[in-house]
């Protein structure tokens, strides 16, 4: 699982401590209340320099966002690298949140993206730690067409045979059917448009039960 505290780094703002707010900040969002407040309303917060608003939006969307992350890049280790750098831009982007979107998408968005630039600088292949926790072998079966049956053995196969497609296709597959994202919110993450979206799935469960052959009976 991914660290509790999160202290962003190199960026221009204050450093948000992991029991407080940015030093001279306003009055900060007590921890009982964070509750009460939704997603918009804790950014909002989080742009004005409340640190305790900032942390607790991402416990509310952390667990999401580092399952998706192993779901992309096939392990914790650089699933937890992504994470930071992916709770960083946010921190640096909180005053370009333009509510077009959910904060849920703005920040799936974000990971996506460093995601991306991970796969372009590090160039390394997760196949060598297969972690089935992070998938749900149901749902990738049923996006292949296939029972999906066969306990642990199917959530590894699942998972080996998710990692060998390429990043568009894993991609929009995790988001369609992990996230159960609609299109439009995927056409939104992946800024693409919704045809493009259509397309890209239909090949992405083509190539993943071609995948699976070599696993399901």
């Amino acid at each position: 699982m991914p660290a509790r505290n999160y202290t962003p780094e190199n960026t221009e703002t204050p450093n948000v401590e992991p029991n407080g707010p940015p030093s001279g900040s306003s009055p900060e969002l007590k921890l009982a209340e964070a509750g009460q407040v939704d997603d918009v309303g804790l950014l909002k917060k989080a742009a004005a320099g409340d640190g305790r608003a900032f942390h607790a939006l991402l416990d509310r969307h952390m667990d999401r966002l580092f399952r998706l992350a192993v779901s992309l890049v096939g392990n914790s280790a650089d699933a937890e690298d992504l994470l930071q750098e992916t709770f960083a831009g946010a921190y640096r982007g909180l005053d370009r949140f333009e509510g077009r979107a959910s904060v849920g998408t703005w920040l799936t968005r974000i990971l996506v993206m460093q995601t991306a630039r991970f796969r372009r600088t590090r160039r390394r292949k997760p196949m060598g730690s297969i972690e089935s926790p992070a998938f749900d072998a149901s749902a990738a079966s049923a996006a292949a067409g296939s029972s999906g049956t066969g306990g642990v053995d199917a959530r590894i196969d699942m998972q080996a045979a998710l990692l060998q497609l390429s990043p568009a296709h894993r991609e929009v597959l995790v988001l369609r059917e992990f996230e159960q994202m609609s299109y439009e919110e995927i056409a939104d993450v992946l800024g693409v448009p919704q045809g493009t979206v259509e397309s890209r799935l239909h090949r992405a469960r083509s190539e993943l039960r071609e995948k699976l052959s070599a696993y399901l009976p």
